[in-house]
């Protein structure tokens, strides 16, 4: 079976890279929304992204991953109790997707052939403890996202229909991808990204020219590209659960917090998400870098993912977002030393 583009072998788009390894890190931060021109990786850095991710450790025949027996819904009929060792999921919801098929539904066959009520699991049961994975998510059609946004806030997946009614664990890492210029995202699902990125095609031929080779060397020669990058994939992987066990001791002392307060308030994004999101960014990022504590430079370099997408419209103003950020960054914390 031929596996992903790998991660490591992505040319350029730091900031896009960075915000899928932070989530991989800290699966709390809540996600990560990629805009952007057509073309630029984005599908293909989400998939790269499912051979870093570290592995579960799940009961084999329950479809919700739970990660022991006392946790399997009721209504799961299990064939196998074994713990076992399995990829972490990453789930693919395709546009035009009916909503039976990202709840789950009446199992048709059991209840014409045994005239029994089963319940047949959907997406968001594959997707837990996962990623779940939207390309195009700005075209997603509405009952869709009301479904997602009340998921994504309650952790639960709640299906009342044809005499069912079900009950099950619901936590992914939400992605999306998109194009801008085909439509804009509704502001509430837009908030349930932790971190957004703007990616656009590179400017320089070096840069292009190696988009190409890599690229062409991969379908060309499949085995031999993937023996050279394999290994820089695995010592990421690495990377990511070193930092994972890391964070559980990373340390953010009152500065930080300040600083992450100010910043908000500077930019006037609604409510305490964005502190959140940005203490939690900042703390995978220095996790990651293997550093003690937390510093005014970990807040700095994911600031513009953090809060790009928190902020107020302003008509009059035409600078774009990731410049009000960095312009907001500056005042409040200072230049880079």
């Amino acid at each position: 079976m031929t596996q992903p583009f790998p991660f490591s072998a992505i040319v350029g788009q730091e900031e896009m890279k960075q915000a899928m390894i932070l989530t991989a890190i800290d699966p709390g931060i809540g996600g990560v929304l990629v805009f952007g021109d057509r073309g630029t990786g984005k599908s293909t850095a989400v998939r790269a992204l499912a051979a870093l991710l570290p592995p579960i450790q799940a009961v084999a025949s329950c479809p919700v991953n739970s990660p022991s027996l006392d946790r399997c819904p009721d209504w799961a009929h299990l064939t196998s109790t074994e713990i076992v060792t399995r990829p972490t999921p990453v789930v693919d919801l395709p546009l035009g997707v009916t909503e039976d098929r990202v709840v789950g539904a009446l199992d048709i066959e059991k209840a014409l052939t045994n005239g029994e009520k089963a319940f047949e699991p959907g997406l968001l049961a594959r997707a837990n403890r996962g990623y779940l994975y939207i390309d195009e998510v700005n075209l997603l059609e509405d009952h869709i996202v009301d479904l997602l946004l009340d998921v994504a806030q309650s952790g639960e997946n709640v299906v009342e229909r044809e005499g069912l009614s079900i009950r099950h664990p619901a936590r992914f890492v939400l992605v999306g991808s998109g194009n801008p210029e085909e439509g804009e995202l509704r502001p509430q699902l837009l908030d349930r990204f932790g971190l957004s990125v703007e990616v656009s095609s590179p400017k320089d031929i070096d840069t292009r020219i190696e988009v190409i080779r890599r690229r062409d060397s991969y379908e060309m020669d499949y085995e031999g590209f993937m023996e050279t990058w394999r290994p820089a994939d695995a010592d990421l992987r690495e990377q990511i659960i070193a930092a994972r066990n890391h964070l559980k001791t990373m340390k953010s002392d009152e500065a930080v917090l300040r600083d992450c307060a100010e910043l908000c308030l500077a930019l006037g994004s609604d409510g305490l998400r964005g502190e959140l999101t940005l203490l939690k960014a900042s703390r995978a990022l220095a996790a990651f870098e293997g550093a003690d504590a937390v510093s005014r430079a970990h807040v700095r370099q994911v600031a513009p993912s953090a809060l790009r997408h928190r902020l107020r419209r302003d008509p009059l103003d035409e600078a774009g977002s990731t410049t009000r950020v960095g312009r907001v960054v500056e005042e409040v914390l200072g230049e880079p030393a």
